[in-house]
């Protein structure tokens, strides 16, 4: 058997047909409709010449509609390369050519669109022009030989925190892999995602809930919507990132949301960056009733380690066991490697990163980790981010988890600026909690004493209105401040 995307179609519209899948807004899809559609789309794309491992890039913001593109490329042997719809045109260009499209999808009212398709050389089609297109089309199923689990079935981009992007890709197995709910489907409810869908965690998300036969209700990261939908749809599960729950948090003691009832979730789950066990805390607290969890992978690694409910208390700070679908280890630079079936195949024609990224098989995840004598895992910073100074080396993240217990802070990030004496010095960068009071460097180094060793401590304080980050895992451009900074 075959581990392909197009299966998962195929299969859950056999099995619940008019069962619900998808939810946007007032807009819904069953299974069946997907399938349907996609076997549609995928007659046009053929009559286009389009087949296996040829390449489509689509630059649109999340939109039902792209969910049986999505499908009929699976079914194709198609690779979808999804692009961040805030993209600039500049951005929009380097993007879509290094994946060299044989299409280009947008969706409607994208005036740079044509710009972007002449200079990446590849044809453009709106995707209401493409479903249009498709309608006359039939809706039986299409078979394409010798499609392979190890064919390409997505090519994601990095978000470029550290520089130029790019194409994470992705196997059918892999996919499938990462998203299988096990041998046995538990019965689950529809699941709230605050993920867009030119971000791998709003398809792994999607796939989760499909191959399990279940909805998946896109909502934007704010928490009125997700706290709607939730009510509205008696949403069982969501995932949130540790800002997002912290917003929905907040959002709990307005007067919009003192009503919300999260009665209904059954299953809460964060991670993907530092998750503070004061959150998790919070999260055990407004929600008895569910099972919370911390997961930490990456677009490359897939769910690398789970910390599950149990441990929440008896680990506090670990990210928790590596999933049974991969190896780990931790290299004498105290890196952590990953290797196994669902880690990605290596970035899409850029030898030179693949050189970097692997050694001897293993992926260098970036991440520096720790391990505990029962196995449980703990990410201590980033490689590259490590701070120098004075001999001495700081993990931003060690310093910024103690900064955001000040009562002052609202938000922080720590990176690491030139200094002729001490070679680097620790800043601490911060969003006020109230505008009008910032808290001041004398205040944050008394509040590290007894916390941090003394060479940890901030030499320096920055108050910004907002701290730039990627969306959306919400993780701090720190190249962006150290250039603002230096």
């Amino acid at each position: 058997m075959e581990l392909l995307i197009g299966d998962v179609f195929r299969n859950v519209a056999r099995a619940t047909p008019d069962g619900l899948a998808a939810v946007l807004g007032d807009r819904t899809m069953t299974f069946g409709d997907i399938d349907r559609t996609s076997n549609r789309i995928a007659r046009v794309l053929q009559s286009r010449g389009l087949g296996r491992g040829d390449r489509v890039a689509v630059w649109s913001a999340t939109t039902l509609d792209v969910i049986p593109l999505f499908a009929a490329l699976a079914k194709l042997g198609v690779v979808f390369a999804p692009m961040n719809p805030a993209l600039s045109i500049d951005e929009a260009v380097e993007t879509a050519a290094s994946a060299r499209p044989a299409l280009l999808v947008v969706d409607d009212g994208r005036t740079d669109a044509e710009a972007v398709a002449a200079k990446a050389e590849a044809p453009l089609v709106t995707l209401a022009s493409l479903l249009a297109e498709s309608g006359g089309e039939e809706d039986t199923d299409v078979a394409v030989d010798g499609l392979s689990e190890d064919d390409p079935h997505v090519i994601f981009f990095t978000s470029g925190s550290t520089g130029k992007p790019k194409g994470v890709v992705l196997t059918h197995r892999v996919n499938y892999l990462r998203t299988h709910p096990g041998g046995i489907f538990e019965p689950r409810g529809p699941m709230v995602c605050p993920f867009p869908l030119f971000h791998m965690a709003g398809w792994t998300i999607a796939l989760q809930q499909w191959q399990a036969r279940a909805a998946v209700v896109f909502v934007p990261a704010d928490p009125a919507s997700i706290c709607d939908a939730v009510e509205r749809y008696h949403a069982t599960r969501v995932y949130g990132i540790p800002a997002v729950w912290k917003r929905v948090f907040q959002y709990r003691h307005t007067p919009e949301g003192a009503a919300c009832d999260l009665s209904s979730v059954v299953a809460a789950d964060t991670g993907t960056s530092a998750t503070p066990p004061e959150l998790l805390a919070t999260l055990r607290y407004v929600l008895p009733q569910a099972r919370v969890r911390v997961f930490y992978g990456s677009t490359e690694a897939g769910g690398v380690a789970a910390l599950e409910h149990a441990d929440l208390e008896r680990k506090p700070g670990r990210c928790g066991l590596p999933s049974p679908f991969v190896q780990t280890r931790i290299d004498d630079s105290g890196e952590l490697l990953v290797r196994g079936p669902i880690v990605f195949d290596g970035y899409f024609e850029d030898d030179d990163a693949n050189a970097e990224a692997f050694v001897d098989g293993w992926y260098r995840t970036g991440d520096l980790a720790e391990v505990d004598d029962e196995g449980y895992l703990s990410i201590v910073g980033r490689a590259r981010d490590v701070i120098r100074t004075g001999g001495e080396t700081v993990a931003p993240s060690e310093v910024e988890t103690a900064l955001a217990a000040y009562p002052g802070v609202g938000d922080v990030a720590v990176v690491g600026l030139p200094d002729v004496e001490w070679g680097e010095i620790v800043c601490a960068v911060v969003v006020a909690a109230d505008a009008g009071a910032p808290p001041t460097l004398e205040q944050l180094r008394a509040h590290c004493e007894g916390r941090l060793a003394s060479h940890k401590h901030p030499r320096r304080l920055e108050v910004l209105d907002a701290i730039p980050r990627t969306s959306p895992t919400n993780q701090v451009q720190r190249r962006l401040l150290v250039e603002m900074l230096s």
